[in-house]
């Protein structure tokens, strides 16, 4: 049997970086590349790792910014109230340029969506983190890894780095075929690709649902996406696949009506009922 995970430790720093260039990857998502002198000693070795970026509030126009704790300068004491924030997955980090790349889905309304958007090089912006976070054991017969657009980030890192020689099935839902993008997968990984043309529903739980997991296989599922969407499949994996929560991370990356969501969902034993939040169109992508 596996270790299913061990735990990489970083120390979470503030930093104030500026905007390198503006890349549109697909209709539907942008990246945004992120350096400068601030990025200079930036870790990051975790596939699903977030930062959060901070914004000025909406409202007033004033930056809360977080310091470094005086007692320990390996963690940030927030102000409060808290600052207006959003969380997302590291694509890419190139420690010898000291470039940061995050990934975007654009929607037109959202705060980090829409500053993404507009993002012009010399623009600055505060980054805290990342804090670390969950290294997945390379000993699994099968890795199951699926979530909507605002995963694709982290799948894309996380299908990367599995061992060439690994079995598993990939599923993503994205708008539609042209938000697409090449997923550097063994050969033995199947990849599924969804098109929910926008709205939030189901139909990638219902292909990962579908997986056929091989008789006997030691298996990890890494989950991700819209939050009430989620919980169907982590039923699945506990009453059919019978699948624990070592040996998985289900992570709600938004929900519907609200902003700066990361839930953990797979330390949630309570998931038959369905949340009640707006039926809105999304508001937070990772």
């Amino acid at each position: 049997m596996p270790r299913s995970v061990h735990y990489v430790d970083f120390p979470v720093r503030i930093r104030e970086v500026e905007v390198l260039r503006r890349t549109q990857v697909t209709p539907t998502m942008v990246r945004v590349t992120l350096g400068g002198p601030g990025a200079a000693g930036f870790e990051s070795a975790i596939a699903d790792e977030h930062v959060k970026l901070i914004f000025p509030d909406p409202g007033t126009g004033e930056l809360r910014v977080p310091v470094q704790d005086p007692d320990d300068p390996d963690e940030l004491v927030w102000p409060r109230p808290m600052p207006t924030s959003r969380e997302y997955t590291v694509r890419a980090h190139r420690p010898d340029v000291q470039e940061i790349d995050i990934d975007f889905v654009v929607h037109g309304d959202g705060l980090a969506s829409g500053w993404a958007e507009r993002a012009e090089p010399g623009d600055r912006v505060h980054v805290a983190g990342p804090p670390g976070g969950f290294q997945v054991s390379d000993g699994y017969d099968f890795r199951i890894v699926a979530g909507d657009e605002t995963a694709l980030p982290a799948i894309a890192r996380i299908v990367a780095a599995l061992p060439r020689d690994s079995r598993g099935h990939v599923v993503v839902e994205v708008f539609d075929e042209a938000s697409e993008q090449p997923l550097d997968a063994p050969d033995g990984v199947d990849v599924t690709w969804v098109h929910g043309f926008g709205r939030a529903g189901d139909a990638w739980g219902e292909a990962v649902v579908g997986t056929a997991i091989p008789a006997g296989a030691v298996t990890h599922v890494w989950l991700a996406g819209e939050a009430g969407a989620i919980r169907p499949v982590r039923r699945w994996l506990r009453d059919e696949a019978r699948i624990g929560k070592e040996h998985s991370s289900v992570t709600g990356y938004w929900k519907r009506g609200l902003a700066d969501t990361h839930e953990h969902l797979d330390e949630d034993d309570e998931d038959d009922e369905d949340d009640d939040v707006a039926e809105e169109d999304l508001v937070g992508a990772h």
